[in-house]
């Protein structure tokens, strides 16, 4: 019997260990739900804004709580600094984006002119395409700057991995804003097949399932615990000898017979 104790008891510690381990998870799921409800609440707000002048926003480093604001910004794109930005998706398959200065009365900012379908087949443009001549107004999305390691976010040359103001900026004669803006309109129009990035989807996600299935995880595994237990009982009285000889069998040296 001692035996079986003892093996219970172990397995337990380990069930309570993954156990725990799947709570933190599903609750960190459930956090991860109130976040993107957040998020949600905020971009409906501001779809449902009329544009702003992208002055009132790039005053300082763009946050989560500023993105997807629609500004709107009037100035002069730098044909000569543009970076093309590859490994890009969209639901019209691969392609690249195209991200260009636009100098303004107020200082420069970084626009992301939009995303462009690249031909199966084909290599990414070494040249971007021009942005239209002259003055131009843009209305578009407030754009936090893109994460990630050097090799992503460090431009070689004119082409580029990730949209990120600080590292792009190194490489340009003169300062920008920090974050970027996603262009929706340009008037003029900009020439070419652009498609306006896509804005993240309103929705709750995966989240409140995979809190579900990581409870389910934990229950599951106390569950499975107690009915080995369960079982484990039963065996014993179907064989009640079992359990003596077991106990035996651990201690040779018991009391002698009389």
């Amino acid at each position: 019997m001692r035996r079986f104790v003892g093996r219970w008891l172990a397995l337990l510690v380990v069930v309570t260990v993954f156990g725990a381990l799947f709570v933190k998870l599903g609750f960190w799921q459930l956090d991860r739900l109130e976040e993107r409800r957040a998020t949600n609440t905020v971009l409906v707000g501001h779809e449902n804004a009329a544009p702003i002048p992208w002055t009132d926003v790039f005053t300082k480093p763009i946050t989560d709580a500023d993105a997807w604001q629609r500004v709107s910004a009037t100035g002069t794109f730098d044909a000569e600094h543009q970076f093309i930005v590859r490994y890009r998706s969209s639901a019209t398959g691969p392609g690249y984006e195209i991200v260009t200065p636009l100098h303004t009365a107020s200082g420069t900012v970084l626009v992301d002119r939009g995303f462009v379908v690249k031909p199966a087949g084909e290599d990414f443009p070494s040249v971007a395409p021009a942005p239209p001549s002259g003055p131009v107004t843009v209305v578009g999305y407030v754009r936090r700057d893109e994460q990630g390691d050097t090799g992503a976010v460090d431009p070689i040359g004119n082409s580029v991995r990730l949209v990120n103001s600080e590292a792009i900026g190194r490489t340009l004669p003169y300062p920008i804003a920090n974050g970027y803006i996603g262009l929706l309109t340009a008037t003029p129009p900009q020439p070419g097949t652009f498609v306006p990035v896509d804005t993240p989807e309103i929705s709750d996600g995966p989240h409140f399932w995979y809190a579900v299935q990581w409870f389910m995880f934990a229950a599951f595994a106390f569950v499975g615990w107690f009915a080995m237990v369960r079982k484990d009982i039963v065996e014993l009285r179907r064989a009640p000898g079992a359990s003596e000889a077991a106990e035996q069998e651990e201690d040779p040296h018991g009391p002698a017979a009389d």
